[in-house]
Parts: structure tokens; sequence; C-alpha cells
């Protein structure tokens, strides 16, 4: 798979919406006990702009741990490329043992779509769009599996474009008719 460069997104600039996908309570055993804390998967997103981006926060309190995967999630915002109302094509994004299925949906659909996939689906904006986590159910996998889905969607623009197809033609997917001599 090649390697993408992402391309920084200003957070300064957005109308980002928080949501807390999971909160874990780790414990790490030393010789005077235990030391407890708190780790939070963290996604934000705006909708408008259809840039979404996902951070982990650890600290000894949650909301310490919440705050600092907001900001981690700030600085790993993504731009995604959809059509109108759905993604412009089926997608699996895979991330240790998890994967996730991204189909495009009617209009009218809605967001088919369960836990973590639908609190990254819901934040980058899509409306209509099937999905189906395949293998690990583990929050952080499938977030990061979803991401990887919506970084493989491809602008229709820029696929007609590396075609040689004409991108003024909005029927660009049906083969021209062949010419009689």
């Amino acid at each position: 798979m090649p390697v993408t460069t992402v391309k920084r997104v200003d957070p300064q600039a957005l109308n980002l919406k928080e949501n807390v996908v999971a909160i874990n309570r780790v414990t790490k055993v030393v010789k005077g006990g235990k030391n407890m804390s708190f780790s939070a998967l963290v996604v934000v997103g705006d909708a408008q702009a259809r840039v979404v981006g996902f951070g982990v926060g650890k600290a000894k309190e949650v909301p310490s741990a919440i705050r600092k995967g907001i900001e981690a999630a700030k600085k790993n915002l993504r731009r995604v490329h959809l059509l109108e109302s759905t993604i412009p094509h089926q997608v699996l994004g895979k991330f240790g043992a998890g994967l996730v299925m991204l189909k495009p949906a009617r209009e009218g659909t809605g967001v088919i779509a369960g836990g973590p996939v639908r609190a990254v689906v819901q934040a980058c904006g899509i409306p209509n769009v099937l999905t189906k986590s395949i293998g690990s159910h583990n929050p952080h996998n499938v977030v990061k599996a979803t991401i990887n889905a919506l970084e493989q969607l491809r602008d229709i623009k820029a696929v007609r474009e590396m075609r040689g197809l004409d991108i003024s033609r909005s029927d660009a997917s049906k083969p021209e008719p062949a010419k009689a001599e």
C-alpha cells in the first residue's frame, strides 16, 4: 500500500465537535502498590469542512485524559473526499486485526454503523453510509481502521485527471461510442 502524505489542517479555522469513544482505567503495578490512571480515545471533526481526527490521552483523572486526547486529535486532522451525501466508492480499511468496510448509500439511508465507526463517520459529516466492522472490536483498532478507510477515498476529479478523462464531462464513467468510418 502506498504511503500517503497527509496535508496538515489548521484546527483554529474549524468548528470542531468532540466525541469521547472510549475511556479505559489502566493500572501500573509498582513496588509500592498500584498506580491508577485513565486513558481516553477521542474523535474530533467538523461536518461542514469534512475533516476528522482521533487522539489518545492518558492522565490521572478522566477530564485531563479527555483534554489531552482532544489536543492530540487536533494535531491529527484529515480531510475526507465525499460526494454530495455519501462516499464515492466502497472501501475497506485495515488496522491491526480490525477491518472496517464502508459502502455508499442512497439518500435517506442515514448512518448504518455502530460504536466507534459511527463516531468517526458522524464527526466527518457523512449523512448516508453503510458500514460493517469485521474482526477486532477493540475501539482503538476500529477507529484507526475507519480513518484508514476514509483516507483511501479519492476525489472524482483527481481520478478522472489521472486516467486522462475529460474533467468537464459529467458522464465520464460511460465509455464514448465508437465512431463509424
